[in-house]
């Protein structure tokens, strides 16, 4: 069953307690920039547990030391109450690293 997508007016309240997320189309993007490779793996990796619980997974990519994020709920065709409950799940897994997303 289909999440409901959340209004634009919603999504725009909402975004700005997300500090380093921003609206890319349908998408709650952030870019995070680890000390080094071991760090952004380790991120990830806690992440992936989250999501799991979740089931709900980001597409991401992993470069070095930076990760790439970006949230959508595919079934739904847009933005969540899901993905913005995984990206505050991001910042504080982030925060534990001394890390915020650029």
């Amino acid at each position: 069953m289909a999440r409901p997508r959340l209004s634009n007016e919603a999504i725009d309240e909402r975004l700005g307690a997300l500090a380093g997320f921003r609206r890319e189309a349908d998408k709650l993007a952030a870019d995070f920039k680890f000390k080094n490779f071991v760090e952004a793996f380790g991120w990830m990796t806690s992440v992936a547990l989250v999501a799991e619980k979740l089931d709900h997974h980001p597409d991401w990519k992993n470069a070095y030391n930076r990760v790439s994020v970006e949230l959508t709920t595919h079934d739904s065709g847009g933005i969540t109450e899901n993905d913005f409950t995984l990206a505050g799940r991001m910042l504080e897994l982030a925060a534990r690293y001394g890390i915020a997303p650029k």
